[in-house]
């Protein structure tokens, strides 16, 4: 951003301080290129299917075993073995392929919830 700022005053300041305020400007710059660099070096990068692994989510059609879900604003094909109702929340457990398998969450401690026919 202060590159843009540097080159912008070039244009805009009178002749001896355009030229002052852009070698300025551009060590600045440079400084700010490190320090992001420093910043985003080491952070994991979160990518891919695996990161769906234990989110939750809400049943949009009866998965009695198949249906679907809805994740981040996404619909997605999902498998619950256990079934699960509309309405009711989800926890992904694994994927295969492009399809989802997710387990209920229990309402009470211990107890899962048993979808109705």
């Amino acid at each position: 951003m202060l590159i843009l700022v540097a080159i912008a005053l070039l244009f805009v300041l009178p002749a001896p301080w355009n030229v002052v305020a852009f070698l300025v400007l551009v060590p600045l710059w440079i400084a700010e290129l490190l320090g992001w660099n420093q910043t985003v070096k080491y952070q994991r990068r979160v990518v891919g299917a695996e990161t769906m692994i234990g989110r939750d989510a809400v049943v949009v059609a009866a998965c009695l075993p198949a249906g679907q879900i809805q994740f981040d604003g996404e619909i997605w094909e999902a498998r619950c073995d256990a079934g699960a109702a509309v309405g009711q929340s989800v926890r992904v457990v694994d994927r295969e392929q492009l399809t989802l398998i997710v387990s209920p969450l229990s309402r009470d401690r211990g107890t899962s919830v048993v979808p109705v026919p």
